[in-house]
């Protein structure tokens, strides 16, 4: 099997709210891959964040694509205001959906690519029955709502099985990690099995973004 391509996803929860246009084109100009926009509502998880509106924004600010990880209860009443807000990717979590099937064709059906997402506690074998319909998964290597906290190591072992699995039934989805990952973590981290890696504080809370991500990919492998 082809060595896939290596993607690092900038997470706007970091970057400067006031000057966002400003941050994503600085991330853009230093190297970054995709844009990943995190959707909170204050209800699945604890924390307030953007809407489509923000999402418009950003993709008139940007050339890249915008990899929109709906951390929201409901997300199929939302998945045509996303898409029409201009998502490349639509996460929605494994557990919000229990009619997962139908939410992953509706995602494809607005013309975005569909990606679950499992929580730290959820295991991967949740997925066996959707792996063919996605072209992602998102493994979360920190409880989703807050930026900033630490990697769990467990996860490590979940980007193996991903990859494993991947391998086994030649599928093609990506392998996205959010949560925790560093200059300092990401070499372990991309050697475990991700492909796409989330990256928020670890870009933006450093001096020079364009030497921060020429770094990382010197870890990737």
């Amino acid at each position: 099997m082809v060595s896939p391509v290596k993607r690092i996803a900038a997470s706007i929860l970091a970057a400067d709210f006031g000057r966002l246009g400003d941050e994503v084109k600085a991330v853009e100009e230093a190297g970054a891959d995709w844009i990943h926009v995190d959707v909170m509502d204050g209800h699945f998880v604890p924390n307030l964040t953007i809407g489509p509106p923000v999402v418009a924004a950003l993709k008139r600010a940007t050339r890249l694509p915008l990899d929109v990880h709906l951390m929201i209860t409901n997300p199929e009443r939302y998945i045509g205001e996303y898409a029409k807000a201009g998502a490349t990717y639509i996460s929605v979590h494994q557990e919000t959906c229990p009619h997962l099937h139908a939410v992953v064709q509706d995602i494809r059906a607005h013309g975005c690519k569909p990606s679950v997402v499992l929580n730290p506690a959820t295991p991967f074998h949740t997925l066996d029955s959707i792996l063919a319909d996605i072209e992602m998964v998102l493994i979360m290597s920190v409880n989703p709502g807050f930026g900033g906290q630490s990697f769990i190591r467990s996860a490590l072992d979940k980007l193996s099985l991903a990859r494993r699995v991947k391998q086994e039934r030649g599928l093609d989805f990506l392998i996205e990690v959010d949560g925790g990952v560093k200059t300092a973590n990401l070499a372990e981290v991309s050697a475990a099995g991700a492909e796409v890696f989330v990256i928020g504080t670890g870009i933006f809370e450093t001096p020079s973004y364009h030497a921060t991500i020429q770094e990382m990919r010197g870890h990737m492998g």
